[in-house]
């Protein structure tokens, strides 16, 4: 039988895998987690290629982001980010953060937030059971400086406004869920989404 952790690992290959072949995480950008029933994270070491990835390249930290015994290997550079959403999110049990061309355009063009609003596709999203609903993701002003980063998403996190993820302008954006297989359905419906916005706007479709 496969124990938690390695079947967790697994399933973060098998979702870096089919993101690469979709062309959401080029060269080695993005990165994944999933949080165990213990609270411990498995999250993606810096510098994978996600096309290429094996269960070595996923690495195990605690719940404060500190590495555990065993674990020599360097977790991704925004490891404080996936710690954050964690503690802000207690039903996320995994945290997926592809560099999709949509969303790194659209965030270079809406400054601020971009609402998506009426489309069925929301409903894969958990919690939305209607199209009927308006999504707004918020735009956060990029910083390799990711401690000052994660304290300018903090404020708005802060703010309890129900979200399903948000894009770091000229970056990607990141989504969680509560298992690794629907947060792998939530980041391809908002790049599908995304790109319904983008043709909207290329269109000259006023909101």
């Amino acid at each position: 039988m496969i124990d938690e952790i390695t079947k967790l690992k697994q399933q973060l290959v098998a979702a870096g895998h089919f993101m690469h072949e979709k062309g959401w995480v080029p060269a080695t950008s993005g990165n994944f987690s999933a949080r165990l029933s213990n609270g411990d994270i498995a999250i993606t070491i810096s510098g994978a290629h996600k096309g290429k990835m094996t269960v070595d390249d996923i690495m195990m930290i605690n719940s404060d982001g500190e590495i555990l015994p065993g674990s020599e290997k360097k977790p991704s550079a925004e490891t404080l980010l996936h710690v954050q959403i964690y503690r802000h999110f207690p039903n996320a049990h995994c945290i997926l953060h592809p560099h999709t061309i949509h969303a790194t355009v659209l965030s270079r063009i809406k400054k601020n937030e971009i609402c998506l609003q009426d489309y069925e596709l929301l409903k894969a999203f958990e919690n939305i059971s209607t199209h009927e609903y308006t999504m707004k993701i918020p735009v956060f002003k990029n910083d390799q400086n990711i401690p000052r980063l994660a304290a300018s998403i903090a404020k708005y996190l802060d703010r309890q406004i129900p979200l399903s993820g948000y894009i770091i302008e000229g970056h990607g954006f990141y989504t969680w869920g509560k298992s690794v297989e629907s947060c792998l359905n939530q980041v391809e419906a908002l790049e599908f989404l995304l790109q319904c916005e983008y043709m909207k706007m290329a269109s000259g479709e006023r909101e």
